[in-house]
């Protein structure tokens, strides 16, 4: 469990290198999405079969699902902080 966590830190700070600029939350809640994109992209890649635990394939899939879910983030959280 603790492996995962720092996984999932590791991979949210990857995310925050491939996707720069300014986040409505900071650090600490871009890191917190890397772990949720981490265990949401971890459970489908392992459930569907496209890899087994432990394979690089999991981390690529992991930073991408942080990755669309900063996007989302972004979008979601931005506007809202916009239109105060």
């Amino acid at each position: 469990m603790i492996i995962s966590i720092l996984l999932g830190l590791l991979v949210g700070a990857t995310a925050k290198l491939f996707m720069p600029g300014r986040d409505p939350g900071g650090w600490i809640i871009t890191c917190l999405l890397g772990i949720a994109g981490a265990a949401v992209a971890h459970y489908i890649g392992t459930t569907a079969g496209y890899y087994r635990e432990y394979e690089p394939a999991g981390f690529i899939s992991s930073v991408a699902g942080s990755l669309l879910i900063l996007f989302c983030y972004r979008i979601l959280i931005g506007r809202t902080t916009e239109t105060r």
